[in-house]
């Protein structure tokens, strides 16, 4: 998944600028809407990227992916395809979204549209009735996934659209704009109408302004899909890139952004605002909380998004997940595995055990707590019922009620005495983080600058052994 999320969008509405006052500063700070809600409390996802290339036995090149249609698209034959171990694969890995690249650069539909010629009907496979969305959704479903949807118009090799403007001058260049900006809404309603509620749609690299070269999407969207979440146009985006495809953001990582930002043609260029991106603003009135994404094949220098040969030994190590899991979830970012499903329609045997060991490595290391707390205040005590080794700590806000937490220390009680033994500034939806280990009874996190009394839903402490211990 190539992208130019670097060129990200944020709010213009009032939806999604909400602001409740804090009554002890009388300041006002944003809130999430409901629907971004569940983006926090979801924490970590997957997005499965399907399309043509994977069949051709060549490794992918963006450049000629965007420009050259694939000759073949009867190349499209996955034997084996099966959505439910795709889908099993990403839950045990934690996730609680999966998205499917619907269309991408090629322009090739993976679902039976009505509109679009260009998909499933044109090929042999399954007789030309074939539905992967469908399969995709009805497996998200069925194990408790939230399922999403991606849509690539940005760029159609097919069509000649080459980052959203249809090739060529004169009138026929202007009728063929106007014919793809109407193509690009009907299969948007084809997969708003026909999929049931969907957690995200999500239009890579934008879609662009629909005053302008882009499709009108986003009401669309509104009235088939009121519930989820946009990513994104010039108008709106409901999270935003964190800055990099490494699986990490910075730190401190806030869920607001100071103006109610437009499309990429209006951030490029501006150094500052692209370094907000990856650490937000923690006095900025708009809620646009973060993403971190990023490939399981990103070893030995790859980045690969979609299936490519000889790329087996390219999987992060589990202790690389690790670190990039604690630098995204632990800084308050919601992280997005690719996964990439090979020719055959199966998820390769080793990302699948990959993904468990990641699972089960984060059940190993946060599931079970020394002790847990929580309280609406600014001092918060854990009691051990021994002394013990502690060296991880977890801290989350109750995200329903915005960002309070400004500063946070933590400190433990080590000969009848309190030291601090850590420090940070956002907490957000979870802050993960580790310090050296100490011995104690006694552990308290006290909040010593927050914009209204902080609401903290909970406050853990950990002994983990770590790989680097092992």
């Amino acid at each position: 998944m190539v992208r130019t999320l670097l060129l990200t969008t944020f709010f213009l509405t009032s939806l999604w600028s909400s602001a409740q006052t804090a009554s002890q500063t009388g300041l006002t700070y944003p809130v999430p809407a409901p629907h971004q809600l569940k983006w926090h409390e979801a924490e970590l996802g997957a997005v499965f990227h399907y399309d043509l290339h994977v069949f051709d036995g060549i490794r992918y090149g963006q450049g000629n992916n965007r420009i050259n249609p694939i000759e073949d698209y009867n190349i499209f034959n996955p034997t084996e395809l099966n959505t439910d171990q795709w889908v099993l694969a990403a839950k045990e890995a934690g996730c609680k979204f999966a998205v499917l690249t619907a269309t991408h650069e090629t322009g090739f539909g993976l679902w039976q549209s009505d509109v679009n010629p260009y998909c499933l009907k044109a090929v042999k496979w399954r007789d030309g009735k074939g539905d992967v969305v469908r399969d995709f959704v009805n497996s998200c479903r069925k194990y408790g996934i939230q399922p999403g949807i991606y849509v690539g118009i940005r760029w159609n090799s097919l069509l000649g659209i080459h980052n959203f403007k249809a090739e060529g001058e004169g009138e026929f260049a202007k009728n063929r704009q106007e014919w793809y900006k109407r193509l690009c809404e009907k299969m948007v309603t084809e997969l708003c109408t026909r999929y049931g509620d969907l957690f995200m749609i999500w239009f890579d690299g934008g879609a662009d302004d629909p005053r302008g070269e882009g499709p009108n999407v986003e009401p669309i969207v509104n009235k088939y899909q009121p519930n989820c979440l946009f990513y994104h146009n010039i108008d709106r985006a409901d999270f935003r890139w964190g800055g990099s495809e490494s699986g990490t953001v910075e730190y401190p990582c806030w869920s607001t952004f100071p103006v109610p930002c437009s499309h990429h043609k209006k951030l490029d260029g501006d150094a500052n605002l692209l370094e907000l991106l990856k650490r937000g603003d923690k006095d900025g009135k708009y809620w646009v909380p973060a993403m971190a994404d990023m490939p399981l094949r990103g070893a030995n220098g790859r980045h690969e998004w979609f299936w490519e040969p000889d790329d087996e030994n390219n999987l992060y190590p589990l202790s690389v997940l690790m670190d990039k899991y604690e630098k995204s979830v632990g800084r308050n970012a919601t992280l997005i595995i690719g996964l990439t499903p090979d020719p055959s329609g199966l998820l390769p045997k080793g990302d699948v055990q990959r993904l468990k060991e990641m699972g089960n490595e984060i059940k190993r290391r946060f599931d079970t707590p020394l002790a847990s707390t929580a309280g609406n205040k600014k001092n918060l005590t854990l009691k051990l019922a021994k002394k013990q080794r502690v060296n991880y700590c977890i801290i989350q806000e109750n995200m329903a009620n915005g960002e309070r937490i400004r500063q946070y220390k933590i400190e433990a009680k080590v000969g009848g005495k309190w030291q601090t033994i850590c420090t940070g500034e956002s907490v957000g939806n979870k802050r993960i983080q580790s310090f050296a280990p100490v011995e104690t009874t006694e552990l308290r996190l006290v909040i010593p600058q927050s914009v209204a009394m902080p609401d903290i839903r909970n406050f853990s402490v950990f002994n983990i052994e770590t790989n680097d211990e092992k």
